[in-house]
């Protein structure tokens, strides 16, 4: 028995001892995070599975995962001889788990969660796909501790200040502001589960997260009050008080649950049902009254403001440098040999952490050669690094967040002479590209309707990609940021975007086993023009990185493709090359040239 079979044998002991008759454990942290501290990483414990998302359901003779399609691949290989099987599906995961759990478990089931990790919304879903079996819910559980004897222990950072000179807002006019979207809302109180919401409304920042810069915290905010719930040694006296001076009371983390025992009975509380952990809402008392909508400050933050705007602008000159700098050592290198994925990412990670204000990297980078870069979110291990040598297609995401501002980019680059069919899907990525970057829309446009252009093209060839087109970024805080995003995936529900909303524009194409191609940009949503039909929003592009000529079928670009191009490779130059070095910036005239 190896030892993953010995920790699933365990929980199904424990399981079994409490009366459940099954476990779902899903990946997350009490915060719901992407990037969760290796302390909640009980699914990675439990089987061996890497993979950033993904559930298991756990009974006394089944023991599945469920991840989407950027883990699929690696799921099946990390999971292959365990005990644990990947359950792969043409649905969404959370679809086919649930319709599993509905079909699978007998009546009058019990299963164990632990009610930290799981969102209201999803607990909803859950009962709703049970209920016609009486199934129960308990959200009680907490098997690991005994069972994981070397468990981590938890991140506690020092929290520091996140200046106005960046932030562009004081703290006390965001929670006013906060207090005015409160109001619309006839709500006296609001519960803010997520770090990102309470660092954007305190302007403090933190090293609790590897790729967010967020200390672990709770926080309920009334008309008087902002109760703040974190560990009191990871705020620095002056912050702590400063935060004191605006009426932000600080209590002990560990207290979040007890404490909303006190809302009074007839008042009204704010909350956000998609990302609230529902072990917090059971402890919400009766008689108090629930509004739920999107988290106010999720709509507060994702609009950047002015002093945002012009200090991201400034961020993407110097993380733009520091990536083609990168590219120079890259192609300068030429598939010698000399490099690897891992070492590759020591590079561009090392050049951009040289750099103003960086502050960490904003997720692990990706670098993936040849088939490697067929998995959209492959990341080079001890026993995956590949050797770049030779000819082949080199894929590198990566980003940082820096003070004043956060990044994330993909470029796709050929090391020795590409293939046709490479040229074509390349092209065909970047017509996508192109497509989203120049588009205009009318107000009241949410990214479900602006996703088809990045796709058309791919379309047309048979081709398409599982993941979306876009999210949120954050202004150094979370790279993936709600609400807004660009995705077949998402709802009409969701909030328009509006100007200053940062988005992602990443289409992309993967032929497993081969390779993947996949462009990013970073977009900011701006006021257009007005018509007698309303008004109109564009897009600008902040990123700033060459795309590789090398790998553009040019007869398969159109007029305006090709002028958008040239436009943006004559800002890239301009932009980037007084912080290159002769060599670097002769390279980058040729990179840039115009077609």
């Amino acid at each position: 028995m190896d030892k993953y079979d010995g920790r699933v044998a365990a929980l199904r002991k424990g399981m079994s001892e409490s009366g459940a008759n099954a476990l779902l454990i899903p990946m997350a942290d009490p915060h719901l995070s992407e990037y969760i501290p290796d302390h909640w990483k009980i699914l990675e414990w439990l089987t061996g599975f890497t993979g950033s998302a993904g559930t298991v359901v756990l009974t006394n003779d089944f023991c599945g995962l469920w991840t989407d399609s950027r883990y699929s691949i690696q799921a099946a290989k990390q999971l292959a001889g365990t005990a644990c099987r990947f359950m792969e599906s043409s649905l969404p995961p959370e679809s086919a788990l649930l319709i599993w759990l509905g079909e699978n478990l007998p009546e009058n089931s019990v299963i164990a969660i632990d009610g930290r990790l799981i969102s209201l919304s999803f607990y909803r879903r859950l009962q709703s796909a049970t209920a016609k079996k009486s199934i129960v819910l308990r959200t009680d559980a907490d098997p690991v501790p005994e069972a994981w004897a070397d468990r981590p222990e938890l991140p506690a950072s020092v929290a520091f200040d996140h200046s106005v000179s960046f932030a562009g807002i004081g703290r006390s006019a965001k929670i006013s502001a906060l207090r005015e979207a409160m109001k619309k809302s006839l709500a006296d109180y609001i519960l803010l589960a997520s770090p990102d919401d309470i660092m954007w409304i305190l302007n403090i920042r933190g090293r609790d997260s590897d790729f967010n810069p967020v200390i672990r915290c709770f926080a309920m905010a009334g008309h008087d009050q902002v109760l703040l719930f974190v560990d009191e040694s990871q705020l620095p006296l002056k912050l702590a008080r400063e935060l004191d001076s605006l009426g932000v009371v600080m209590l002990p983390y560990e207290e979040t649950e007890g404490m909303l025992s006190v809302i009074e009975t007839g008042s009204s509380l704010l909350i956000d049902p998609d990302i609230l952990p529902v072990a917090l809402y059971l402890a919400i008392p009766e008689g108090v009254r629930i509004i739920e909508e999107i988290s106010a400050v999720a709509m507060l933050r994702s609009v950047k403001n002015l002093t945002e705007i012009e200090n991201i602008g400034r961020v993407m000159v110097r993380d733009g440098a520091a990536l083609e700098k990168y590219l120079f050592l890259i192609d300068k290198d030429g598939g010698s040999g000399k490099l690897t994925e891992r070492s590759a990412a020591v590079i561009i990670d090392s050049l951009r952490a040289s750099g103003e204000n960086f502050v960490s990297s904003s997720f692990e980078t990706i670098t993936a050669w040849r088939s490697n870069s067929a998995l959209p979110h492959y990341r080079p291990s001890e026993s995956s690094d590949s050797c770049i040598e030779g000819d082949g297609i080199l894929l590198t995401d990566s980003g940082a967040h820096y003070l004043d501002g956060t990044t994330d980019v993909t470029r796709t680059v050929a090391i020795g002479i590409p293939s046709e069919r490479q040229k074509r899907d390349f092209t065909l990525v970047l017509k996508g590209l192109i497509a989203l970057s120049r588009a205009k829309f009318p107000e009241k446009t949410r990214g479900v309707q602006l996703d088809i252009l990045a796709r058309s093209e791919l379309w047309k060839d048979g081709l398409n990609y599982g993941h979306g087109t876009g999210h949120g970024v954050g202004f150094c805080l979370n790279v993936h940021e709600r609400p807004f995003g660009i995705s077949p995936a998402r709802r009409n529900t969701d909030p328009f975007i509006v100007p200053g909303v940062l988005l992602s524009n990443e289409p992309a194409v993967y032929r497993e086993g081969k390779y993947g191609i996949r462009t990013e940009n970073l977009l900011l949503c701006c006021e257009d023009h007005e018509t007698e039909n309303g008004i109109f929003f564009r897009f600008e592009t902040l990123t700033l990185c060459h795309i590789d000529k090398n790998l553009i079928d040019f007869s398969i670009l159109d007029r305006l493709e090709k002028e958008w191009l040239n436009s943006y490779h004559a800002e890239v130059y301009d932009k980037l090359s007084p912080l290159l070095t002769g060599e670097e910036k002769q390279w980058l005239r040729e990179k840039t040239s115009p077609e």
